[in-house]
């Protein structure tokens, strides 16, 4: 039986970013796990983003990201765009990636560019190089942003987010029928998954013990 995994994330959060490696290193090789990427902005139109200058968010990342990262052998850095992009245009893309077969490619593609390239991930240009990167046909990939054609499945995934799944902070973790926020150690990730194939259960299980982002900032 497929276990169906869910991962709410932002793509400005950097906490989502470095989840990624224990995540994908967890459930590498087992066929048997449908893994569904889902949209929460943190900060949506027409909330202010945050800028890299602010003393806040350089203190949160001297004392928590930088120090996880280097535990965890991954390249981050703040990216030095001032204020930080929106994400409702690169969710749109994702929406097309998904429909066309690259949706994990295009996530992960988006996430390195922002968080070890320093691009900006709201700009029309960029994220269609970006989608041509993962193989993705640039024309069309631009047409469907410009007009806007996946806002309606980005905003309904959106609603999903936070009135039926009630996420409140990201990276979390759907797992079955349990649900963890925070980055997770590889080894969290996979007893989790043995848990879920082992058990059936009626209600959710709600659990919240690693760095995580949400509407307030990170932590």
């Amino acid at each position: 039986m497929t276990l169906k995994i869910s991962v709410y994330s932002d793509y400005v959060c950097p906490f989502c970013f470095l989840a990624e490696q224990p995540f994908y290193e967890a459930i590498q090789g087992q066929e048997d796990i449908e893994v569904e990427w889902m949209p929460y902005e943190l900060r949506p139109y027409p909330n202010e983003t945050l800028r890299p200058e602010d003393d806040y968010l350089q203190i949160t990342w001297r004392q928590s990201v930088y120090p996880l990262a280097k535990e965890m052998g991954v390249s981050i850095t703040l990216p030095n765009v001032s204020p930080q992009p929106y994400t409702n245009l690169a969710f749109e893309g994702y929406q097309f990636a998904r429909e066309n077969g690259k949706g994990n490619e295009y996530n992960s593609r988006i996430f390195r560019a922002f968080f070890q390239e320093e691009q900006n991930i709201g700009d029309v240009d960029i994220l269609t190089r970006l989608a041509e990167d993962v193989g993705l046909d640039p024309k069309t990939y631009r047409h469907a942003l410009e007009k806007r054609t996946y806002k309606e499945t980005h905003e309904k995934a959106l609603a999903h987010a936070t009135s039926q799944a009630e996420i409140t902070a990201v990276p979390t973790f759907v797992i079955g029928k349990t649900k963890v926020s925070g980055i997770q150690t590889k080894e969290t990730l996979e007893t989790l998954i043995e848990q879920e194939r082992k058990k059936k259960k009626k209600k959710l299980t709600f659990l919240m013990d690693g760095d995580c982002c949400g509407p307030g900032g990170c932590s």
